[in-house]
C-alpha cells in the first residue's frame, strides 16, 4: 500500500497537461502515405497482391542503369544508386532529392562538408563516407589524364581536372602543378587550404619545393568559392610575389587560373602576367 501511495504522489493532476522532457530526435511518418513517401501508397502487382511503391525499386532501377548507362538518368537518380550501398532497406529517392536541394546539383552534394551534409534529415556518417569515395575516385580519373602528359597538349584536361577537384569546394585551395623541362606535369600539389576568401600563399616555400621537384615551371591554380573566377587584387598580388620568388631560381611561372563554379579565368590569357 505504501508503494501504491508513493506512486499515486508522483503522477500529476488529472487536469495538467503533461509532454515529454526530451524531444524525439526523428519524425514518425506514415511511410506509405501519398504525402510521405515518394511515389506514396501501395501499388497492385500483377497478381493482385499490394505492396509498398518502392518494392523492386533497388533492382528495376539498377538493372536500367546497366542497360542504359548513366545519360538518361536524373540526378536524383544517380545518387540514389549510390545512397543504396549506405543505407539499407529504406526509399532513399527523399534523401537523394533532399540531398540535391541543399547543395544544388551532383558536384554539390558530392563536395559537402561533413558538417553542412549531416545538417540534412536521413543523412549518415556512411553516407558521407561513400561520398567521399566518389569524391576519390572521380580526382583520380581526372589526375591519370594529367600527370605525366604536355600540359600544353592536355590543356582542356587539365583544366577540366582541375574544376572537378576544386571547383565546389566550399573554402578557397591554393594547388601548384609543377612541370619538367618538356612542361610534362611531375607533381600537383595543394599548398594552403583557407576560409571562403582567402588562403595564405608563401612564395619561398613554392621556389623551394620546385627546387625540390627539379621542376622548371610551375602553374599556380585556386579556386573561388564564390563561384566569381574575377581574380581579386590579392591574387594579383601573391602572383606577382611568386613570379620574383621563381625569377630568383630560374623557374618559369606559366600561369595563375582561377577556377569558378562554371568558368575559370587564365592570368596569361587575360594580360595579367
Amino acid at each position: 500500500m505504501r508503494g501504491l501511495t508513493d506512486l499515486d504522489a508522483r503522477m500529476p493532476p488529472p487536469d495538467v497537461e503533461t509532454r515529454p522532457a526530451f524531444a524525439a530526435g526523428y519524425q514518425s511518418n506514415a511511410r506509405l502515405h501519398a504525402d510521405h513517401a515518394a511515389g506514396g501508397g501501395l501499388v497492385t502487382d500483377n497478381d493482385g497482391a499490394k505492396r509498398p511503391h518502392y518494392w523492386g525499386h533497388r533492382d528495376r532501377l539498377r538493372t536500367r542503369f546497366l542497360a542504359g548507362g548513366h545519360g538518361p538518368m536524373p540526378e536524383y537518380e544517380l545518387l540514389e544508386l549510390m545512397l543504396f550501398n549506405a543505407i539499407s532497406r529504406i526509399d532513399v529517392k527523399p534523401l537523394a532529392k533532399r540531398l540535391l536541394a541543399a547543395f544544388g546539383d551532383l558536384n554539390g552534394v558530392i563536395a559537402a562538408s561533413e558538417h553542412r551534409l549531416l545538417q540534412v534529415e536521413g543523412a549518415t556518417p556512411k553516407v558521407y563516407y561513400h561520398l567521399r569515395l566518389m569524391e576519390a575516385f572521380a580526382h583520380r580519373m581526372g589526375q591519370a589524364k594529367v600527370l605525366q602528359r604536355d600540359v600544353v597538349s592536355s590543356w582542356d584536361d587539365l583544366v577540366a581536372y582541375c574544376r572537378t577537384v576544386m571547383a565546389h569546394r566550399e573554402t578557397e585551395q591554393f594547388r601548384i602543378l609543377y612541370l619538367n623541362r618538356r612542361n610534362v606535369l611531375i607533381a600537383d600539389e595543394a599548398v594552403g587550404t583557407g576560409t571562403v576568401d582567402h588562403v595564405p600563399v608563401y612564395p619561398r616555400e613554392v621556389a623551394k619545393r620546385s627546387l625540390e621537384l627539379n621542376a622548371t615551371a610551375i602553374i599556380l591554380v585556386h579556386n573561388h568559392p564564390s563561384g566569381d573566377p574575377t581574380p581579386s587584387q590579392a591574387d594579383i598580388d601573391v602572383t606577382q610575389a611568386v613570379q620574383l620568388a621563381c625569377d630568383a631560381i630560374g623557374v618559369v611561372v606559366h600561369d595563375h587560373v582561377i577556377i569558378g563554379k562554371q568558368s575559370e579565368t587564365s592570368f596569361r590569357a587575360d594580360l595579367l602576367m
